[in-house]
């Protein structure tokens, strides 16, 4: 047994005094829907609702021995690191320094300070990520404490290993599974996957999920060295890593940019509905990543093919709900936005409700009457159960002469609305 796994087989065994092996469960719906043997990896089931907890452990055993008891353990994170690192620094009896932006939401700073308890010091600093970072890094330098990095760290990559680990002693079968699907961010996890799989000799396929709007890992990939995005798409938080941290892309260079599924963040949406609706499963969008990347593959590809799924974490706020409907049902093409000019004349509006048809929906209505005598400009949304009931619609419109802009796609527009 090589050392890396020596010493995972001791970090699991360690583990086992914060929480239970997250189960391996094999899903039924998912299976029947893809004609595979498909099993969910629930690292949603951890006492923070994370894998995070995991390398926050592993870093925080091994740099007990090498600080004092007054030491705290300092982060910048408003999400699952942060409550991660309070979790396992009331564990382990030290003290958690962490910086949040002050723009986090009351609901993740108010579960932060439960995990940790009298352990953790929460300071609100600056309103962007960077910003909060930049402090808490400020701080470190100063000698306020030793900073725990959310994924760019070996005891981080190594204790994220331990869900794979587990996952080979939960596998129903001696051979390995035929593909194993993680979602990647910053890289902690897929870095820790990827040394278990060659530690153990697993000859077979790993690919890895990433949201499309902040894809670091895939530019990086293709650039052959590490790519710092200038934008990004953050509503996949937990996943929106502007680039891949250095350690991780030194084990992650093996991968092609085709190992890289890049999951379109309003599609993502229609899966986190699905497995809630169907399955009662509550999935944060990084958490929906692996199992929505399935949508990507030839079905002929993984047919009758038996298939891990990590699903990394659960913790959504649900007030994004009505956001994520709304992006869900914009992919599927089942929602739309138009302004329209409408006549100012007595019954317009009726003869506009009467061209929709049995199963269209105003979801939305805005009439704003300007000066001008003929029209007026109306922002409308209308919802409806088949995405071909539109172009039905917007050949009735070009036939009687309404005169309107589709602005669905139009992003800088729909922000504003």
């Amino acid at each position: 047994m090589t050392k890396f796994m020596t010493d995972l087989s001791e970090t699991v065994a360690a583990l086992r005094g914060l929480f239970p092996a997250t189960p391996l469960q094999k899903n039924a719906y998912l299976s029947q829907k893809y004609g595979a043997e498909i099993y969910l990896k629930r690292e949603d089931l951890t006492p923070v609702r994370s894998y995070k907890i995991r390398g926050a452990f592993n870093f925080v055993s091994h740099m007990l021995a090498q600080t004092s008891a007054q030491t705290p353990f300092v982060c910048a994170s408003a999400g699952n690191h942060a409550q991660g690192l309070a979790f396992v620094c009331r564990h382990f009896g030290r003290r958690a320094v962490i910086f949040m932006p002050v723009t986090t939401p009351l609901q993740k700073i108010d579960k932060t300070r439960a995990f940790g308890g009298d352990s953790v010091d929460i300071r609100l600093t600056g309103d962007t990520f960077d910003q909060c970072y930049a402090a808490a890094q400020q701080f470190v330098a100063e000698g306020g404490g030793v900073m725990a990095p959310p994924f760019d760290s070996d005891f981080i990559i190594n204790g994220q290993a331990s869900v794979l680990y587990e996952v080979a002693q939960q596998w129903p079968e001696d051979t390995a599974p035929d593909l194993i699907v993680a979602p990647v961010g910053g890289g902690g996890l897929a870095a820790g996957i990827t040394r278990f799989v060659a530690a153990k000799g697993w000859q077979k396929k790993v690919m890895l999920a990433e949201p499309e709007g902040a894809a670091s890992l895939h530019a990086s990939l293709r650039a052959g060295q590490r790519i710092r995005l200038e934008t990004m798409e953050t509503f996949v938080d937990g996943a929106a890593v502007a680039q891949t941290g250095a350690i991780n892309f030194d084990v992650l260079r093996e991968f092609q940019p085709g190992d890289v599924i890049r999951v379109p963040e309003n599609r993502l949406c229609g899966t986190m509905v699905d497995m809630l609706n169907v399955e009662g499963i509550v999935l944060e969008p990084a958490g929906a990543l692996s199992i929505d990347a399935l949508k990507s593959f030839d079905p002929a590809e993984i047919r009758n093919k038996r298939i891990v799924l990590i699903v990394s974490g659960g913790n959504f706020d649900f007030e994004r709900l009505p956001e994520v409907k709304e992006r869900a049902l914009r992919y599927a093409g089942l929602k739309r936005y138009y302004v329209f000019r409408f006549p100012q004349r007595p019954g317009a509006l009726r003869a506009f409700l009467d061209e929709l048809g049995p199963e269209d929906d105003v979801a939305r209505f805005e009439y704003l009457k300007k000066s001008v005598r003929d029209f007026g400009s109306v922002l409308i949304a209308i919802e409806t159960t088949k995405a071909e009931n539109f172009a039905r619609l917007h050949a009735r419109f070009a036939e009687i002469g309404w005169a309107y802009r589709d602005i669905t796609g139009d992003q800088i527009l729909f922000d504003w609305i």
